[in-house]
């Protein structure tokens, strides 16, 4: 068992890489949460990043859609390493994620005025160009 949750946790520490995630345990309880994870403590969480222990499935789950892999290419691995950022995420960073989630929640009017926030920023600079 020792090996499969090494194995688990360099797949995690990646994943969090490719994510621009750090490995702090409380940023990811924290995700893990609005992801649909249930509440695991820190230690726990420092405990799947160092190989010591594996999360159960429902937080497997949660950390996968977080990082927009799927959950046994992120319990097992595979040789296919496209995960699902490649067919649907478009690479966003999973806070992103969810605040697109939460605008697409607002009200109509709120939705605007953000709108218009985001405007201003363009317009006074502080918005990179690509």
């Amino acid at each position: 068992m020792r090996n499969e949750q090494i194995a688990f946790s360099q797949r995690l520490r990646a994943a969090l890489h490719r994510a621009g995630l750090g490995e702090s345990p409380v940023e990811l309880v924290r995700l893990l949460a609005r992801f649909g994870g249930e509440p695991v403590s820190q230690q726990a969480v420092s405990g799947w990043l160092r190989g010591r222990a594996m999360p159960r499935q429902t937080n497997l789950r949660a950390l996968a859609k977080m990082l927009a892999m799927e959950p046994q290419q992120l319990q097992y691995g595979d040789d296919d390493k496209r995960g699902r950022e490649d067919r649907t995420e478009g690479g966003l960073d999973p806070r992103d994620r969810l605040a697109i989630e939460a605008y697409l929640q607002l009200p109509p009017a709120q939705r605007r005025l953000l709108r218009q926030v985001i405007d201003e920023f363009v317009r006074s600079g502080g918005a990179r160009k690509p």
